[in-house]
């Protein structure tokens, strides 16, 4: 006979979200929900837990302490102890499903609690290139806050009668809320292939 195993950390609110600060039990990487479904795919079982926020688009990967401080991939981030200030994360009731705006999407569970980096990286990075395209090149300014950006995301692209025009830009705060058009997306995506094809 088997005796069921307990997670080694359980969330130790059971009536709602907690801010608890990262890099004491774990730390946390952030993904766009989008992001976050592609990498999913890939993963499958060797996914640990994960939360997802549908408040503000973001799913996160819980994984070890100081075992991602180097990545660099664009909008995802991670969330670690710093020195100087303390990083939370808000995280819901381990019962918590679908149901609620913040959950686990991957419930924790003994087989399901911190993410192999090893694993998580190279799928997060394929999903990257996968969801968010081609990188374009160099800075580019935001349409809505007119700020320059390390990490522009192509989100539509302005028409001028029968030729296309210039391809419109956003940051990652702003390009979740600029209205999706498939077609737009997809020659933005073409537009800066071909573009780094010619130079």
């Amino acid at each position: 006979m088997t005796t069921p195993r307990t997670p080694p950390w359980t969330p130790p609110n059971t009536e709602d979200i907690e801010p608890l600060p990262v890099g004491r039990w774990w730390d946390a990487v952030s993904a766009p929900t989008a992001v976050a479904d592609r990498a999913l795919e890939q993963l499958g079982r060797d996914s640990g837990a994960v939360i997802q926020d549908d408040t503000y688009g973001k799913t996160y990967w819980l994984i070890g302490t100081g075992t991602a401080r180097s990545w660099c991939l664009r909008q995802i981030r991670v969330l670690t102890e710093l020195a100087d200030e303390s990083t939370l994360l808000g995280v819901p009731p381990a019962a918590w499903g679908p149901e609620h705006q913040t959950h686990w999407r991957i419930p924790l569970g003994p087989d399901h609690y911190l993410t192999d980096p090893g694993h998580l990286a190279p799928a997060l990075r394929r999903a990257v290139d996968d969801v968010l395209g081609p990188v374009p090149e160099g800075r580019q300014l935001c349409y809505r806050c007119q700020l320059p950006t390390d990490e522009p995301v192509p989100v539509t692209m302005e028409h001028s009668g029968s030729v296309a025009g210039a391809t419109i830009y956003a940051c990652p705060t702003h390009a979740r809320d600029y209205p999706r058009d498939a077609v737009t997306q997809a020659a933005a995506m073409r537009r800066a292939l071909d573009r780094g094809r010619t130079r």
